[in-house]
């Protein structure tokens, strides 16, 4: 039987080794230990990866976001600074301001407009854009 670490597991999720343990803590699927690491055996990965898919799905259908970005800040974008290749977006999030450097093809692709509504979500020092 083909076995995991929570590292190859948090890859084949496309979550951080963080959010693996996290739901293995949480009962979310059965780890064993095998020395100091902590294993997943491939049937309860496979079970687990089946059900997180259908939360994924139920989670588009509420038009709530599937990220692992826990930190959001919704608000309105109140000013874009295009360059060649990089932009600046600033959103207003209550009394937070929150500015993002993201490529200028992530802007145009994203359709960001000054007034529209977006999210800012802060996951270590990154700041991702997400429209509103």
């Amino acid at each position: 039987m083909e076995s995991y670490t929570i590292g190859q597991a948090a890859r084949l999720l496309g979550v951080s080794v963080d959010t693996a343990r996290r739901w293995a803590d949480a009962d979310r699927f059965p780890t064993r230990r095998d020395g100091k690491r902590r294993i997943v055996d491939g049937p309860d990965l496979a079970a687990f990866c089946v059900e997180a898919a259908q939360e994924a799905a139920s989670a588009e259908d509420s038009d709530a976001p599937y990220t692992s970005a826990r930190n959001a800040f919704p608000g309105i974008v109140t000013g874009i600074k295009l360059g060649d290749v990089a932009a600046q977006v600033e959103v207003q999030a209550g009394p937070h301001r929150v500015v993002s450097l993201l490529t200028r093809e992530a802007v145009e692709e994203l359709g960001l407009e000054v007034g529209m509504r977006a999210t800012a979500r802060v996951k270590s020092t990154s700041v991702h854009i997400d429209r509103g």
